[in-house]
């Protein structure tokens, strides 16, 4: 087996990973802090690390600038062009078939589709939309996709950790309608390869030389995997006892949490 090339570059998952809602995980902070400190000291800082990182997340609740304040005011430390959102890579490929959505996504996820077209709409768009997931939105979109509208899945979550405990994803909903309209969505957020590759493109790091830290066996570690990344899991979000053993191949790690992770990666595979 060929050796693995040296990492170069490491993504990260949000919530579940770094935050639940507004509660940054445990250590997450100052694990990921950009700063330098003396030898002498033994915090583990992923900043000081000679690679890239990105900050991959499926969040449909909320627009790439919303989601930036909630984690400044969480005390992260992040750029706005760190973080890929399956936002973005929903909103490039609108933008590549030149269709107009029905926008079935959180209101606050909007601006991200600022300048789309949503008028008399021949493609349907799924994310995380409580508030629109009833029979007659459903129902419209449905007829849409009778029609012959494309149905996009901005991800197909299964279900999503909150404060008060997990709560169903889009998954279920967009899983619905192929099951009415005898229909494949196309997904464009994690666990698709196409997502990952993308999250790297501009880093010059090929998939061999990163590694994915994230809550989600099937949509971050299983997806990066399959990618020809590694994946670390951790057992913070929603992550549930035996996940490890529901991708083949098991991921490459399991930690107890983000600032775990990172010691790992700065002390065994550097």
């Amino acid at each position: 087996m060929a050796a693995r090339r040296a990492l170069k570059a490491v993504l990260v998952d949000l919530n579940g990973t770094l935050h639940v809602e507004d509660s940054a995980v445990p250590g997450a902070q100052e694990a990921l802090k950009r700063q330098v400190l003396p030898l002498c000291f033994s915090v583990v800082l992923l900043r000081s690390a000679p690679v890239t990182i990105r900050f991959v997340t499926n969040t449909t609740k909320e627009s790439k600038r919303d989601l930036l304040e909630r984690l400044t005011r969480l005390g992260f430390d992040i750029a706005e062009n760190e973080i890929f959102t399956s936002l973005t890579a929903a909103r490039n490929l609108l933008e590549q078939k030149h269709v107009r959505p029905l926008l079935l996504v959180d209101d606050k996820a909007l601006p991200d589709f600022t300048g789309i077209g949503t008028d008399d709409p021949n493609a349907v768009v799924v994310g995380l939309a409580p508030e629109h997931f009833h029979y007659e939105m459903m129902n419209r979109a449905f007829r849409l996709i009778l029609d012959g509208a494309p149905l996009i899945a901005i991800h197909k979550a299964r279900y999503f950790k909150k404060k008060d405990g997990l709560s169903l994803g889009p998954g279920p909903f967009v899983t619905g309608l192929e099951y009415a309209t005898d229909t494949k969505a196309m997904v464009v957020g994690k666990p698709e390869k196409t997502f990952f590759l993308e999250a790297l493109r501009g880093t010059g790091c090929a998939p061999e030389e990163a590694v994915m830290i994230g809550d989600d066996c099937r949509d971050d570690v299983g997806g990066a995997q399959d990618a020809g990344m590694r994946g670390i899991l951790v057992r913070t979000g929603k992550y549930r006892p035996a996940d490890e053993d529901k991708i083949n191949p098991a991921p490459y790690l399991t930690c107890e949490s983000f600032p775990e992770a990172v010691e790992h990666i700065l002390k065994s595979m550097l």
